[in-house]
């Protein structure tokens, strides 16, 4: 029994001795803490703003082309209304294809979001790898995320930490 408990007793030992270190951090408020982050939402909202006006504007040139062409169903002969149908399809077609190119999964804004925002990420993963390194994490998660994370101490949030190595002292 005393071998059994003195085991059991050294198996602990040894599982506290190897304990992993755990780290959070708070993407939002390191996101919110950075200038060009903001700069970089500022300039995609813009132009995000500015490719919907045109796509908008190709829609309302349709929907403008159809109200006349109801107007004016009664009065056009066959070949007319098969060619003023024929025009609002393909301006409906330009709208969304219009849509698709500044909007679509692998559209200008995806492309655009891409680029600006990769090298902020990369240069926030670089500080928290270099942390971690530092002190011995073995993992780093991000309380903003919806991971399931119920409680985490402040005492193992990182964020402040973070954004002191890229430069963005609080």
């Amino acid at each position: 029994m005393k071998k059994t408990v003195f085991l059991f007793a050294m198996l602990l030992a040894a599982v506290a001795a190897d304990a992993q270190k755990f780290a959070l951090v708070d993407m939002e408020y390191i996101l919110k803490n950075i200038p060009a982050y903001e700069r970089a939402n500022e300039q995609l909202n813009q132009v995000s703003k500015k490719w919907q006006a045109e796509v908008d504007a190709l829609q309302t040139e349709a929907q403008t082309m159809y109200k006349n062409y109801q107007n004016e169903v009664v009065f056009l002969s066959k070949e007319q209304k098969k060619a003023k149908q024929d025009a609002i399809m393909e301006k409906e077609k330009q709208a969304a294809e219009l849509k698709k190119k500044y909007f679509g999964p692998e559209g200008e804004l995806f492309k655009k979001r891409t680029s600006l925002m990769t090298p902020i990420q990369e240069e926030i993963y670089n500080a928290v790898k270099d942390i971690s390194e530092l002190r011995g994490y073995q993992l780093i998660l991000d309380r903003a995320s919806d991971s399931g994370i119920i409680f985490g101490s402040p005492k193992i949030d990182i964020s402040n930490e973070v954004l002191q190595k890229l430069g963005y002292a609080n």
